[in-house]
């Protein structure tokens, strides 16, 4: 069974789905200094469109029961992390570790960066003992589902790792990518946020139906947030939330990103 980690520090209906960069350590630092993804065209804001394969994408996944014949029910991101395996969810997609896999770049059918199996999770005790939504978000550590699908590399190795954020301003500008179940392809959007409550976030973008839990929330590059949270993350496609990260968030990520191993 995988086991369910929980952080040294402990602050939900479910439905579907300036910024200061974490620097818990001098480990912390060194894994905040590559360079993020170049910038490219983006939709206009509030205006949901096709994702193309781009190096944002490609650290972008698809979450699946066993393998991708079940189809996918949520997504996740890859974050930095000293042993580059960790990536980013929601909580309340993560019931089942034991038998999820995660497909980065998953497109039309195929996993062109191969398939990762979930090995531990980092989770708030908020959220196991009582699914709160303020804690609606999880890391996980993962390895290939064939080590010779990687050619003996890390998940970060092969697609890279989004750096991870707290702190952001009330308005901040976020882009989010993820896959509705009924799609083969990402969607992306972007679009201006606001606090729903001091600890929830929300984001006017249409089309984020259900799958799209655990899609990343991006800002400048980093991740902000993963959709979830209040009402699962939303419970019509034209509205989404996250949870606000604050310092539990940052705990979780520290324990994933430096302890992992």
């Amino acid at each position: 069974m995988i086991p369910r980690i929980l952080p040294r520090q402990a602050g939900r209906p479910r439905a579907r789905r300036a910024s200061r960069i974490l620097l818990a350590s001098a480990a912390m630092a060194s894994l905040l200094s590559v360079d993020l993804p170049d910038a490219v065209a983006l939709p206009p804001l509030g205006v949901t469109a096709e994702a193309l394969p781009d190096p944002t994408s490609a650290r972008v996944g698809a979450l699946f029961a066993d393998d991708l014949d079940g189809g996918h029910f949520c997504t996740a991101a890859v974050v930095r992390s000293a042993d580059r395996d960790v990536i980013a969810t929601a909580a309340h997609c993560l019931d089942n570790p034991d038998t999820t896999v995660f497909a980065p770049g998953y497109r039309d059918g195929a996993a062109p960066y191969g398939t990762w199996r979930v090995t531990g999770v980092y989770m708030a005790p908020e959220w196991t003992d009582g699914e709160d939504p303020d804690d609606d978000i999880a890391f996980a550590t993962v390895v290939p589902v064939d080590r010779g699908e990687s050619g003996g590399a890390n998940v970060e190795d092969v697609v890279g790792g989004f750096p991870v954020a707290t702190e952001q301003p009330d308005d901040v500008t976020v882009s989010i990518v993820g896959y509705p179940s009924a799609e083969n392809a990402p969607l992306r959007c972007s679009n201006t946020t606001g606090l729903f409550s001091p600890t929830q976030r929300r984001i006017d973008c249409p089309d984020l139906s259900g799958g799209t839990s655990g899609s990343p929330w991006l800002a400048n590059g980093a991740l902000t947030g993963v959709l979830g949270g209040y009402e699962g993350g939303g419970t019509v496609p034209e509205v989404s939330y996250s949870a606000v990260m604050g310092d539990q968030a940052l705990e979780l990520y520290r324990e994933a990103a430096v302890s992992a191993g």
